[in-house]
């Protein structure tokens, strides 16, 4: 019988996972689960973007109104976002996520029976707290679970993040078509509830706690465990010589210990990773959200037209994000990053130059380039890069700090693209944005690093730690 692998730190149970070809049986489940939290978010977004012309309507909304339940969402996800990551790095991965689906039911639920705006918002501002935990924790577990070789494939949320925009869509069209008049947002943004229920559930039933989170906390016998429920890995605790495993483990990670994430090898990182937040959520929520709308000045002023003409830009978005898996791992996802960002600049450029000037051909192919180069590119590589980049006592709180940088990029792009449009048209406004992806290809251009490129952040530090253990029981 073969003698089974040993497990004394987060190196060991790195290793032994990246030494997976494949994500196959229970593991393959539990993968999908998470991404049913992106999903959730995602669903949720796009719920009140797809009903927010009857809500306008049937509540007499102002302008601005509209702008702060736009924002609201993203707006929270600035402060959960990096208090979601430290969730996760002090009580585990799986909690801070059953947490968000109770946020995101109770808030789609509240906002669905609101008779008012002020319930309406309240309603968003638990998506909000919902969104800003998931996201920030869904992207370092999913990281702690996949193999470095599959990495890649963290950037298939972008194309799960256009399905859930398209079913929404759909959803909002049928209950059109079933005649329930200016309810229809109603309708939509409590579909969600239905989702979050049986994602809360499910997740609640499958998920098991990242044995890499549990071997940093020192809980190797938990560790060996989940390796086994999650990917039927037989291993066993390392006994041989415990003054060395408890020196090697990783410290105690908090909001104190931010700071980490500015110095010395991870500085680079993390601006990496953060303009391509910043610049991919800038130019998604200040253009592709407004799908809908650009949707009627092209198509003309018909809510069916309008939701039509976004389900086809969304499914181009869905290609992109299935790509963007592709390019990911060809290229890597800086130099992924930098040609999506270039296509986005120079579709910004073009659309502004040549809106209401050209065929209805043409003025549809643009919108859908624009798509095609963000999810390909930085619209999931701004999620993805964070997730791979550091090692996994500060993962958490790594993807939590880039979430929040990203969360501002959408209530910019949220509130600023109505307030430029309004001043200077839409042609104008898009060459106004074209600088947001100039600036992130500079970016990407400058700055070298990418995990795809370089070994994992994880087994870097098993090893410095390993080493320094070693020193210090020499030295005793």
């Amino acid at each position: 019988m073969a003698q089974r692998p040993s497990v004394k730190g987060v190196a060991d149970v790195v290793a032994l996972i990246d030494g997976l070809g494949k994500i196959t049986g229970r593991a393959r489940i539990i993968w999908f689960l998470v991404f049913g939290g992106l999903f959730l978010d995602a669903y949720s977004n796009a719920a009140l973007s797809a009903g927010l012309g009857p809500m306008t309507t049937q509540m007499e909304l102002t302008s601005t109104q509209v702008s702060i339940l736009t924002a609201t969402a993203p707006a929270l996800a600035i402060i959960f976002n990096p208090l979601g990551g430290w969730l996760a790095t002090r009580i585990g991965r799986v909690p801070p996520l059953l947490i968000a689906k109770v946020f995101a039911i109770a808030g789609a639920l509240l906002a669905a029976f609101a008779g008012d705006f002020t319930v309406v918002w309240l309603g968003r501002v638990l998506v909000g707290v919902a969104y800003g935990i998931d996201f920030a924790v869904a992207m370092a577990l999913l990281a702690e679970y996949t193999p470095t070789k599959l990495g890649g494939r963290l950037n298939l949320w972008q194309a799960v993040w256009y399905v859930a925009t398209t079913s929404n869509l759909a959803l909002a069209l049928l209950f059109f078509n079933l005649d329930v008049g200016s309810d229809i947002w109603r309708w939509s943004v409590g579909s969600a509830a239905v989702f979050a229920i049986a994602l809360l559930l499910s997740q609640a039933l499958m998920l098991k706690e990242s044995p890499t989170w549990l071997a940093g906390k020192g809980r190797l016998d938990e560790s060996v465990t989940n390796l086994d429920r999650i990917y039927g890995i037989k291993a066993v605790v390392d006994t041989s010589d415990p003054m060395t495993r408890t020196a090697a483990e990783a410290p105690v990670v908090g909001f104190r210990q931010t700071g980490l994430l500015f110095k010395g090898e991870y500085l680079p990182r993390t601006i990496l990773s953060s303009v391509i937040s910043l610049g991919q959520s800038m130019q998604y929520f200040a253009v592709g959200w407004y799908l809908p709308l650009i949707s009627l000045t092209i198509f003309g002023e018909s809510f069916e037209k309008a939701t039509v003409g976004s389900m086809v830009f969304n499914a181009f978005g869905i290609a992109g994000g299935l790509l963007s898996a592709f390019f990911g791992r060809r290229l890597g996802l800086r130099l992924s990053s930098a040609a999506g960002f270039a296509g986005v600049f120079v579709t910004l450029v073009a659309m502004g130059l040549t809106f209401e000037k050209v065929p209805m051909a043409v003025a549809f192919l643009l919108p859908v380039l624009f798509i095609l180069c963000h999810s390909a590119g930085p619209g999931a590589n701004g999620k993805s890069i964070a997730a791979l980049s550091y090692s996994s006592d500060v993962r958490a709180l790594g993807t939590g700090v880039t979430g929040m940088v990203g969360s501002f990029g959408s209530v910019a792009g949220l509130y600023v693209f109505p307030q430029i449009k309004d001043s200077l048209g839409l042609a104008d406004t898009f060459l106004t944005l074209s600088v947001v992806p100039l600036l992130g290809l500079i970016t990407c251009l400058v700055i070298k690093w990418d995990p795809m490129k370089a070994a994992s952040p994880d087994e870097v530090a098993g090893q410095d730690r390993d080493a320094t253990a070693a020193l210090s029981v020499t030295a005793r």
